[in-house]
């Protein structure tokens, strides 16, 4: 029903962001991290997803459409509500969050304030089953990038690094666009994404 709110921050609190769009207030429930961003009389646009039950409607507003994309993936998985999801999208960056699940970091996700370690491992099961499949971008190593001089990289550190982009809401074009150049053979895999993000945001 709504992509996006355009409008004045006009109240923040706790887990809350209300938007003033034409006078209306629209009231988000929000993440830490995009509270983090905002303030109150800027002008901002935040990504949202409409929550509908059988008493309420609650919208959800996000900074990005990378946090949003991550909400939804998360409640997704079974027993993950929107409170849960918000809770594990408050402890870090999007960036960060999806390279925990990718490489199955349950003890980040267990920082989240009432996610156990059964909620955390579900989490990294579901979403991880979820990125590997058909969302590998390339398959044969560092020759896919052409050039000469080529180094063989092992195929699960591209995959993972593209999984977690993909996750993230980048396409296929502009993560390949964004991995060349990046020395896939000495970086860590954090390191990868780190530094493909970066190039993404210019």
């Amino acid at each position: 029903m709504f992509y996006y709110l355009n409008g004045i921050v006009s109240h923040l609190e706790a887990n809350l962001a209300v938007i003033d769009c034409g006078g209306v207030g629209f009231a988000c429930h929000t993440t830490s991290h995009t509270l983090s961003k905002i303030t109150v009389g800027d002008k901002e646009k935040v990504f949202t997803y409409l929550n509908v039950k059988e008493d309420a409607l609650d919208l959800y507003g996000f900074i990005s459409l990378e946090e949003l994309n991550l909400f939804r993936q998360l409640i997704s998985v079974s027993g993950v509500g929107p409170k849960a999801a918000l809770a594990i999208l408050s402890t870090s960056s999007p960036a960060n969050l999806a390279l925990s699940i990718i490489t199955g970091d349950e003890r980040a996700l267990t920082t989240a304030a009432g996610v156990g370690k059964k909620i955390a491992q579900r989490v990294i099961l579901e979403l991880k089953d979820k990125l590997a499949k058909g969302q590998t971008l390339f398959s044969g190593g560092a020759e896919s990038y052409g050039g000469g001089g080529i180094t063989i990289i092992p195929e699960n550190k591209l995959s993972e690094a593209t999984a977690a982009l993909a996750v993230l809401g980048y396409s296929q074009s502009e993560i390949a666009t964004a991995l060349n150049g990046i020395d896939l053979e000495h970086l860590t895999l954090e390191q990868i994404i780190r530094e493909t993000l970066k190039k993404m945001v210019k």
